[in-house]
């Protein structure tokens, strides 16, 4: 092999490998997205904090409700037994039994709310509930299917690495040293000469230079400045 075809096979490597960093990039990003897993157990544990907080005040406000019930059933007791005599003490007991019921009417009122509100909290939750178990289940799928990815671009790379290193140490130094300050000022080092024309910045090469390639020197574009190759 030429050293223009050491160094546009050294090329070809040094592309593969950013393409499989990025890839290996892409698979990590994928591995390590957790937001709408984070997100939705986050809105979970809020929700089940306000249920929570929504079943105590219902608790409450069925304690409070059995206790005037209570308290009616025990001046009802009074009103009908018999031992209530003074026509007074039947008026309070009366009018207090009046306003417990009233009491109770707004308690029963505020205990549906806090009931529907309860339901309504319980739906929600359930729902957001599933959709966890569901983003839970994908993000395991996730992690065995990129997992395993990752690993095979590990591999790859390593070899690639490899490949690299063994390829460059059979390189010309000083060639190496060019063709390494060219991939970082043009992106692309070596390029092929086709039809007497170089594939870089598609200025015709001169019929001198186009020898000398053929001839298997290392030659560089008077343009563009990159390294010619021909097949």
């Amino acid at each position: 092999m030429s050293l223009a075809g050491q160094l546009y096979r050294l090329q070809q490597i040094d592309l593969e490998l950013q393409k499989k960093q990025q890839e290996l990039k892409d698979v990590e990003n994928q591995l390590s997205d957790d937001k709408a897993l984070v997100a939705t157990e986050s809105k979970l544990a809020s929700q089940s904090e306000q249920l929570g907080d929504a079943r105590r005040k219902q608790k409450d406000s069925e304690w409070k409700l059995e206790d005037l019930q209570e308290k009616v059933k025990l001046i009802d007791s009074k009103l009908y037994s018999g031992t209530t005599k003074g026509a007074k003490e039947l008026v309070n007991l009366e009018k207090e039994v009046k306003s417990l019921k009233s009491q109770i009417k707004t308690k029963e009122d505020a205990l549906l709310g806090l009931m529907s509100q309860v339901e309504e909290l319980e739906a929600k939750a359930k729902t957001t509930a599933e959709e966890l178990e569901q983003l839970k289940r994908e993000w395991q799928q996730r992690q065995e299917t990129f997992g395993q990815k990752k690993s095979e671009l590990e591999i790859a790379l390593a070899k690639l690495g490899r490949d690299r290193d063994e390829l460059a140490q059979q390189s010309d130094r000083e060639a190496l040293n060019t063709y390494e300050r060219l991939r970082l000022t043009r992106g692309e080092a070596v390029v092929k000469v086709e039809k007497g024309r170089c594939l870089g910045c598609h200025v015709t090469v001169p019929t001198s230079q186009w020898q000398k390639v053929k001839a298997g020197d290392l030659i560089q574009c008077n343009n563009c400045n990159r390294i010619f190759y021909l097949e």
